[in-house]
């Protein structure tokens, strides 16, 4: 495996759907892709702006005051007191971080990535760029031989899934039986609709009460372009086990992986400004309590989906079939096929799309049940 043998981008194969669903006379509502639609807090915008003069090469490591910021909100919002700067690395995007995570490990022919059944794509692809092995499972005891990365992904993309603490400290102590990193990738973490995640922090894989007393081989993977809309700005980071936060921070100054200044000056207004997080958290509850209702009354059953920015749902029949369907409603979602292969029957829907699409899109769903 290499990255010679990529398939073809797979959300290619949606086009045709695409085309059907904008022949609707009401026009798309196309719920496919979770890019953000809303603004780029003004806070966050004007922190850029200030910081055009950028004539020197940024660091690799983020400034200190970045790895500051970092370190605090992980205090703050995620319960994970103890961050030093040297713990935190901030990355172009976290999409490049888990395409490029076993490659900057040093994984290759004959080690195994673990990722969760139902999984974002790019967990695969980062396996067989460095010609690893990728294998789905999401129980512990079902991790193969040779495991020297663990992904998880909570809450999970598509399927809404949040892990426990009870759940996550099963997988560490699987982990460090097997000798194996676990990276979480946490980045919907402020978007918890359904009990008990409404109300209490979804937990980090850092939490003390998952990890104990030691980070090592730990990683949390966060990513702004939800919680902040920054999707354009490429703004995430990784924190945690100092070791392997060093041994990345090394491999990325070699490949010239550097967050631009500007976008790190971005990043400090964003994890030191709540009010703005809370804000977008509620344009996304007010879509999700449209849309899901609207999903339900049209014949879908909607699974996990207690967070994130997505409804996994199924009609019962083929993925395709209800993309045909949806299509014809002027409705565009993903399939779940795109996801792994344990799930043909499920399609994914999106939150990203303005008031009025998902307003549309579920008075749609509703006339059609």
């Amino acid at each position: 495996m290499s990255i010679r043998d990529l398939d073809d981008y797979p959300w290619d194969g949606v086009a045709p759907y695409r085309e059907r669903a904008a022949q609707h006379e009401g026009g798309i509502c196309d719920l496919s892709i979770g890019s953000p639609v809303d603004p780029t807090p003004q806070v966050i915008r004007d922190a850029l702006v200030a910081a055009t003069d950028a004539h020197a090469y940024p660091a690799t490591a983020g400034s200190v005051p970045l790895r500051e910021a970092i370190a605090s909100w992980y205090a703050r919002r995620r319960g994970v007191p103890g961050l030093a700067p040297a713990n935190v690395l901030p990355t172009i995007g976290s999409k490049e971080l888990v395409a490029l995570l076993p490659t900057l490990l040093g994984l290759g022919e004959g080690d195994v990535v673990v990722h969760p059944r139902a999984a974002y794509p790019t967990y695969e692809v980062g396996a067989r760029v460095a010609g690893s092995t990728p294998a789905a499972a999401d129980e512990p005891s079902e991790w193969p031989e040779g495991t020297k990365l663990v992904w998880i992904n909570s809450p999970g993309n598509p399927d809404g899934r949040v892990a426990t603490v009870d759940e996550l400290r099963a997988a560490v102590e699987r982990a460090r039986e097997i000798g194996a990193v676990v990276a979480s990738d946490e980045c919907y973490a402020e978007l918890g609709w359904e009990a008990p995640w409404d109300a209490e922090t979804i937990p980090s894989i850092l939490d003390p009460r998952v990890a104990g007393d030691s980070r090592a081989n730990l990683l949390s993977v966060y990513s702004l372009s939800k919680q902040s809309n920054l999707a354009g700005y490429r703004a995430a980071f990784v924190a945690g086990c100092g070791k392997i936060v060093a041994e990345l921070l090394k491999n990325r100054k070699h490949l010239g992986l550097m967050p631009p200044a500007p976008v790190q000056q971005a990043m400090i207004a964003a994890l030191g400004d709540d009010a703005h997080v809370a804000e977008q958290k509620e344009r996304y509850r007010v879509r999700r309590a449209l849309l899901k209702p609207a999903l339900e009354a049209a014949g879908f059953r909607v699974d996990r989906s207690e967070a994130g920015l997505y409804l996994w749902a199924t009609e019962g029949r083929d993925a395709w079939e209800s993309m045909d369907r949806l299509a014809g409603l002027g409705i565009l979602a993903g399939p779940g096929v795109f996801y792994g292969g344990f799930f043909p029957r499920h399609v994914r829907l999106s939150l990203t799309a303005t008031d009025e699409r998902i307003a549309a899109a579920a008075g749609r769903l509703a006339a059609s049940a």
